[in-house]
């Protein structure tokens, strides 16, 4: 802070020299010491030959003063501080202000988007919610089983195909798949777990998430434990000891052990849930609905209705949907504007990188959100959440919020720093140029020792 005080004062003072000195009408000498030579010259008077025009027998010196020096006339020209907007005048000022805001607006201008960038998530966003509507729809309980709307349908199908109920039920009951974590009510239990049976079992362990389950699942494989949420939200680790020869020693083969376990759950007629689904058991509040249900309450009786892993993976569609439609468009799109194939490969949404790519998924993924949100309220239903869609909203809304509240503030800055370092790059090239002439041909003396700022 002291330093830039004493700039601004030797500013003010060199600035000060520079208004008293008076400026000479130089124009025209040249042409005047022309035709004085030549007068010379017709009335016989000749030039001396070592002499030439412009030079001098004698070199001049050019003095430096010393750091210390220019603070020391600074302080004793100028008594008052200074302050950097002193030395500008109210044009300048004004100039500046504006020079900055333009310079905003072009940053500002890199990001935003235009009608196609626009018109490219808007549609992706309203296919994405027609596919929910129309082609995932509601799963319900029938004669047949879980149905569904049509893609629903082919995709539980489709499971069904890949993973036979037959031959998941013979390795259901091989050893390579028994885990300690499935355990099917109380009875083996040395810790009461409210609502373990065989319907919620799956809900209430960890080891059945597909997400947790390769954490808690192995962990407990490893262990000889079971790791619960009840249904009234207590979390409980337990050893179960009637399922000590279900153990592993060796983390491999307990990932093994956790992966045909899932698999043989996975086309049961209660699957796997949904990832992080039971976390929801945590949510021991809320007056839901006409029975004035809790959130947890609601969501168990989403799991029992059939609101499981391979719905999600339905549900996943029209997210991914999404996904594909609008980098394939903004892709297709930078290229068109010029860019390279490899600069326009939409991987990154990082903004520094792809300028537009983060902001058009979050206006696509919250259209496409809004409109499962209008589904849910027409339904009233939550079986009708689409809960990936949910998941990636709030993944991008955070990552919106986070770019414009510190990261775009902040890169906008540096791009008008740089700026202007660039064009302050030119302003010191020019005094350099200007210095090399004014010491062309003079003895330059530096002062014996400088202060560095």
């Amino acid at each position: 802070m002291e330093d830039e005080k004493r700039i601004n004062r030797v500013l003010a003072y060199q600035a000060k020299q520079l208004d008293e000195i008076e400026v000479l009408d130089t124009s025209g000498i040249e042409e005047r010491i022309a035709t004085s030579e030549r007068l010379l010259s017709e009335l016989g008077y000749a030039l001396p030959p070592n002499v030439t025009r412009g030079s001098s027998m004698q070199r001049a010196i050019l003095r430096v003063p010393s750091w210390d020096d220019l603070c020391a006339g600074a302080e004793q020209a100028i008594s008052y501080e200074v302050e950097i907007e002193d030395l500008f005048t109210a044009e300048e000022l004004k100039e500046n202000a504006l020079a900055i805001r333009r310079l905003n607006f072009e940053y500002n201008q890199i990001h935003k988007l235009d009608k196609f960038d626009i018109a490219i998530a808007v549609a992706a966003g309203l296919l994405a919610g027609a596919v929910d509507i129309l082609l995932v729809g509601i799963p319900q309980k029938t004669h047949d089983g879980l149905k569904a709307g049509p893609l629903s349908n082919y995709i539980r199908d489709a499971f069904d195909r890949r993973f036979p109920p037959e031959e998941m039920e013979k390795l259901a009951n091989s050893k390579v798949s028994k885990v300690p974590f499935d355990a099917q009510d109380n009875r083996n239990t040395a810790e009461w777990v409210e609502g373990l049976s065989a319907y919620y079992h799956r809900l209430l362990s960890l080891g059945h998430d597909p997400l947790l389950g390769f954490v808690f699942g192995v962990a407990d494989i490893l262990t000889g434990r079971m790791t619960t949420i009840d249904k009234a939200g207590k979390f409980v680790s337990q050893v179960m000891e009637n399922y000590a020869d279900r153990t592993e020693a060796d983390i491999f083969a307990a990932l093994a052990k956790q992966v045909a376990h899932l698999k043989s759950d996975m086309t049961t007629s209660m699957g796997l849930p949904a990832p992080m689904m039971g976390l929801f058991n945590l949510l021991q509040f809320g007056s839901i609905g006409e029975y004035e249900q809790t959130v947890t309450e609601i969501v168990q009786g989403m799991y029992y209705e059939g609101y499981d892993f391979i719905h999600f993976c339905s549900m996943s569609v029209s997210a991914m949907l999404i996904e594909v439609v609008v980098r394939m468009g903004y892709a297709i799109k930078r290229i068109k504007e010029g860019s390279a194939v490899k600069d326009a490969i939409p991987i990154s949404t990082n903004h520094e990188k792809m300028p537009k790519l983060g902001t058009m998924l979050f206006t696509a993924h919250s259209a496409a959100t809004a409109i499962n949100a209008g589904k849910v309220v027409f339904t009233e239903n939550p079986m009708a959440i689409n809960y990936p869609q949910w998941i990636a909203f709030a993944k991008y809304s955070y990552q919106q919020l986070k770019w414009g509240l510190v990261t775009r503030p902040a890169l906008r800055d540096r791009f008008v720093l740089d700026t202007i370092d660039t064009e302050l790059q030119g302003v010191y090239e020019d005094i350099d140029l200007l210095f090399e002439e004014v010491t062309d041909g003079r003895i330059l003396m530096l002062p014996a020792s400088a202060n560095s700022l």
